[in-house]
């Protein structure tokens, strides 16, 4: 059934769907259905703390690196990321 949908990717399947719904939900209102049964104080304060969670965890996801041996082991990390992007692309040039 989902073979279909193989080659789109997540994003625009969501985009997709929000889109039906939202036209959906303009639909019925012109039809005089008020399908969705909030204030816009409701819709404020949802997407307030959607945002705030949101903010919260793309702050944390990262790494966070405050004590200095975790700022050592940063920069490690990118000498060795920087060693083994130079191999890659010297070995693309052989090719």
């Amino acid at each position: 059934m989902f073979e279909k949908f193989k080659g789109i990717s997540k994003g625009a399947l969501i985009r997709g769907g929000l889109l039906v719904l939202a036209l959906l939900n303009s639909a019925l209102q012109l039809a005089g259905y008020d399908v969705l049964p909030f204030t816009e104080d409701d819709v404020e304060t949802f997407l307030t703390v959607v945002f705030n969670f949101v903010a919260m965890g793309a702050a944390y996801w990262k790494n966070n690196s405050f004590t200095k041996p975790a700022r050592d082991a940063d920069d490690k990390l990118s000498e060795e990321k920087a060693k083994i992007k130079a191999i890659k692309k010297a070995q693309k040039g052989r090719r």
